[in-house]
This record gives structure tokens, C-alpha cells and sequence, in this order.
């Protein structure tokens, strides 16, 4: 019971992120977003969902096998280092969607980019099946990374 209880936290804290992250950008993907120039690499609009949601989802099952590994110094900061680059990952849309501001946007994707790879580095210490479940949220936040930066030059 105790480990099931673990997985719906790992995973509930995960996507809480992601829906608060959501609630500033959902409503501004057809107004300011649409308006904006972008590069020509930006995926169409409808696979952001998705891909997020699988994203938050590893993000999820990353935190768990951490939280039922055994108590270490190195799980405390891996720990410390996944909150923080999730509460990055929701201060950027608040920022970049909820703000309209690219360029201070730009400035914590970058952040958030150095925090995912860190907490990468740390996971895989304790578990490294959990640092590698975050490869593709590290690759996906690089694409995002540039996208930010094609943003700001564009407009």
C-alpha cells in the first residue's frame, strides 16, 4: 500500500505541475501565441499535449524509483534538484504564457535546462534507470529551448 501510495504522489506532483503550467497556457495558445512569429521548426500546436504529458509521466516514474531507493546523501539532493527544476518548469509558462515575456522566459529555460541536466547526472547516481527516464524530457526541453530563442529574434 505504502509504494502505491508513493506512485500516485511521484506521478500527482509531476502533473500538478503540468496543469498549473497548463492554466496560463491553454488560453493563450489561440491569441498572443498564435500571433507570434515563430521558426520554421515549430511543431504544429496539437503535439505540445501530448508530448508533455509522457513527459510529465517519466518525470513521475523518475521520482518514484528515487523516493523507494534507499536513503542516501545523494537522493536528498536529487530530490532537492528534481523540485527545483519542476518549479522552473512551471514558472516558465507562467512566464513566457502567462507574462508574454520571452526574453525573461529565455532566462529560466535555461535555468531549467541545467536543472534537468543535473538532476539527470544525480538520478542516475541513485537509480539509473530514473536518470535515464529523463532523457527525453531533457531532449524535448532543448527543442523548447530553441524555440524560446527563435521567438525572441523573431519578434
Amino acid at each position: 500500500m505504502k509504494r502505491g501510495l508513493l506512485f500516485i504522489y511521484s506521478l500527482g506532483i509531476s502533473f500538478l505541475a503540468g496543469g498549473i503550467g497548463s492554466i496560463f497556457t491553454i488560453s493563450q495558445i489561440e491569441n498572443w501565441y498564435s500571433a507570434l512569429d515563430k521558426p520554421i521548426f515549430t511543431p504544429p500546436n496539437w503535439v505540445f499535449g501530448p508530448v508533455w504529458n509522457i513527459l510529465y509521466l517519466l518525470m513521475g516514474i523518475a521520482l518514484y524509483l528515487v523516493i523507494t531507493s534507499k536513503k542516501s546523501k545523494e537522493r536528498s539532493l536529487g530530490f532537492k534538484l528534481f523540485y527545483f527544476q519542476l518549479i522552473l518548469n512551471t514558472l516558465w509558462s507562467i512566464i513566457f504564457f502567462g507574462l508574454e515575456n520571452t526574453e525573461l522566459a529565455l532566462v529560466v529555460i535555461l535555468v531549467l535546462w541545467g536543472a534537468i541536466f543535473m538532476t539527470i547526472k544525480q538520478f542516475q547516481i541513485i537509480n539509473r534507470t530514473a536518470g535515464n527516464l529523463l532523457l527525453p524530457y531533457i531532449v524535448w526541453v532543448t527543442i523548447a529551448t530553441l524555440l524560446n530563442l527563435g521567438i525572441v529574434i523573431l519578434n
